[in-house]
């Protein structure tokens, strides 16, 4: 793979436009300006001296950003040799309290530790952090007025909400900064990887600091005319995250190897070495969202180079001018390119890779590790280990593979190595509705499998009266051991699983539904189809879910009632019917998760059906959820209609076999597969 990028060294990713704004233009006006004129020695902001820097095109509406950053080049100059001559203490003290407003002050001091005369890798870091934070401050401040919170920060700083608290000026201010990519757009670089160390001049990284300052002055007035108070919205909790770990934790000699190969892998942009080595620094000493921030920013780095070289594209590794939409992992992993072609990054990297990128950026039941920790969205204290060690490992074996067969051979004998690669390759989708399907029929066969061992009453035969239809009972029996005959015939491997409705195996429906739930089934840009109906199925599985903990719950409820002596006749006669109607439930609702997993094994069949086919199918998926629906209701403690819950499986099961015979399930119009179930 390295072979595909060799070529000239690649000395900047911004483009000369986006370049010539942040390093050169801000140096242009070389006058001093007086910090008296900025900032008082209370520490407070002189917004008027900002804000006249700021210039607008002829038309008085559109900012003129080129005009706008020349002029304020002096006095971020001005800010920057100020915070220089600050000891910490003393920023504290003048600073602190204006910082409060913002959901993580503490990131504020550790900012101001980073502004050395020089940039540097922690210049850069403390800009994306900083940034982050602050959007989440503004965004906490924006409902204090609005209702919905924009998405995108540039919509977030065009608001009238935040004009009305902070005004217009301040505003565009701070598009000049962050807001627009027609301006110094530090956000968008940093956080998209175009940016080096080198690019990134430290007094943007001081003035964005001491703005942040100016803007919670500018909010304590606003809170205290309008007697509001602003609350912060909680940080996110990252979930699904057992799912994901896959690697192993990260040892020093793991560590040594990736500090050996980022050196020698083309899939390292020598430039970008410096944030490479940090990572590797913030991993070890436990800085597990500085690593995860870095690590981000140069994977998509890297990507975006393989993108451009395997598409045959190579302007797209730059910074687009405003016109033109950056390339960022949006497009590094679609199927397709802006043009309709194929893209063939995920072709090279094969379907694991891709899962696993889409997995931890991507996917909406996944942690979507960069959109949240850009958005300011997670607490960096508290970010977890597992999810940093998940990416240093993915990292790793992917510049490995860009790193040419004489490194690769000289690492992928180690024993650790060749571990981290086997998983990596045997990686799939985690995050994927697929996954968390399988994930929800394993769960709910988990908890039906509790049903025969929960207890049952001491000589139930004395309780008088009609409990049950036979005849009912019978026929919904004999029409789940046919509909399992018919449906056996389409099973990997044809196994009797019902053999005595009396004497139910249990333990073989474990091994029969796990076994399918292992059948690999792909994920990767799934129609709107298969995702259409697997939104279905896990409707479905999820109410078979709530359907068997309601009778764990009701069955265990009752027996207590039962040996206490504490239920009325007609109690006691309703707990019998309920014995007697999960008796019946258990295959039904077994039979609804073979059905639920046989067509999810299949899913990709559905692409071939036509519209009309298509539409009676996800009737059919609906009737049985309907069926699943109805059964949370009738089992509830507050309805207990268990004999009503035989006619409504006896109905459910003869549309399930009136389709069945009509062989327009998916298990009809897939091949079988020669897989094998192990039993």
């Amino acid at each position: 793979m390295r072979g595909i990028l060799i070529g000239d060294p690649i000395t900047t990713c911004l483009s000369p436009s986006v370049y010539d704004m942040i390093c050169k233009l801000g140096f242009e006006v070389r006058e001093n300006c007086d910090l008296s004129s900025i900032v008082t020695q209370n520490g407070e902001v002189c917004w008027k001296t900002i804000t006249g820097c700021v210039r607008y095109e002829e038309s008085g509406q559109d900012l003129d950003y080129w005009g706008s950053v020349r002029l304020l080049g002096p006095v971020c100059e001005a800010i920057h040799l100020h915070f220089l001559s600050l000891t910490k203490e003393q920023f504290e003290i003048q600073y602190a309290p204006w910082l409060q407003w913002t959901s993580f002050p503490e990131l504020f001091l550790e900012v101001f530790g980073t502004l050395g005369n020089l940039p540097s890798p922690a210049t850069s870091l403390s800009v994306m952090k900083l940034v982050s934070c602050l959007e989440r401050a503004l965004g906490d401040v924006f409902l204090l007025i609005g209702k919905e919170c924009p998405f995108l920060l540039r919509d977030l700083l065009a608001s009238e909400e935040l004009s009305q608290v902070f005004g217009h000026s301040a505003m565009d201010v701070l598009k000049v900064f962050i807001g627009s990519p027609r301006g110094l757009n530090l956000r968008n670089v940093l956080w998209h990887g175009f940016a080096s160390p080198q690019e990134i001049p430290p007094k943007y990284c001081a003035t964005m600091l001491l703005l942040t300052a100016g803007l919670g002055q500018l909010l304590e007035s606003y809170l205290q005319q309008t007697k509001v108070t602003l609350a912060h919205r909680p940080f996110v909790t990252l979930t699904n995250l057992e799912d994901l770990i896959v690697f192993p934790d990260i040892t020093y000699e793991v560590l040594a190897v990736l500090e050996q190969v980022m050196t020698k892998s083309a899939f390292v942009l020598k430039i970008m070495l410096p944030y490479w080595r940090m990572a590797l620094v913030k991993f070890k000493s436990h800085r597990f969202a500085d690593c995860t921030i870095l690590l981000l920013t140069q994977l998509e780095t890297g990507l975006r180079r393989v993108f451009a070289a395997v598409n045959k594209c190579a302007h797209r590794l730059l910074t687009a001018e405003s016109t033109t939409l950056y390339t960022t992992f949006d497009e590094i992993l679609a199927k397709h390119l802006n043009d309709g072609t194929i893209n063939q990054l995920p072709l090279l990297l094969g379907e694991p890779a891709m899962d696993f990128l889409w997995d931890f950026l991507n996917y909406q039941e996944g942690p979507r590790l960069r959109d949240r920790l850009s958005h300011g969205e997670i607490n960096l204290g508290e970010f977890p280990k597992e999810a940093t060690i998940q990416l240093l490992a993915f990292s790793l074996v992917l510049s490995l593979q860009f790193a040419g067969e004489d490194v690769l051979s000289m690492f992928k004998e180690e024993a650790a190595i060749k571990l981290l690669i086997s998983l990596a390759e045997g990686y799939s989708s985690r995050c994927h509705p697929v996954f968390q399907l399988k994930k929800q029929v394993l769960s709910c066969e988990e908890s039906i499998r509790i049903w025969p061992l929960l207890p049952l009453p001491a000589d139930p035969g004395q309780e008088p009266g009609r409990l049950e239809d036979n005849a009912k009972t019978h026929a919904c029996n004999s029409l789940i051991t046919r509909i399992l005959c018919a449906l056996f015939h389409h099973m990997p491997e044809n196994h009797s699983v019902v053999k005595d409705l009396d004497d139910l195996p249990t333990e073989q429906w474990h091994h029969l539904l796990s076994g399918l739930c292992s059948t690999h089934v792909p994920t990767l840009f799934c129609p709107r189809v298969v995702l259409e109906v697997l939104v279905v199925l896990r409707s479905i599985s999820s109410q078979c879910q709530r359907v068997s903990s309601q009778v764990v719950a009701s069955s265990q409820l009752r027996h207590r009632q039962w040996a206490g002596r504490k239920l009325r006749s007609r109690q006691r006669q309703n707990y019998l019917r309920m014995l007697h109607s999960i008796r019946l439930l258990f295959p039904a609702l077994h039979l609804i998760l073979l059905l639920t997993v046989l067509e999810l094994v299949h899913i990709h069949a559905v692409c071939g059906k036509k519209a009309y086919e298509y539409q009676q199918y996800l009737k059919f998926l609906k009737s049985i959820l309907q069926y699943t629906e109805n059964l949370v209701s009738y089992t509830s403690q507050e309805k207990n209609k268990w004999n009503e819950t035989v006619d409504l499986t006896h109905t459910a099961l003869l549309k399930i076999w009136t389709f069945t015979e009509k062989k327009q399930m998916l298990i009809h119009l897939a091949k079988k597969s020669t897989s094998k179930v192990v039993l």
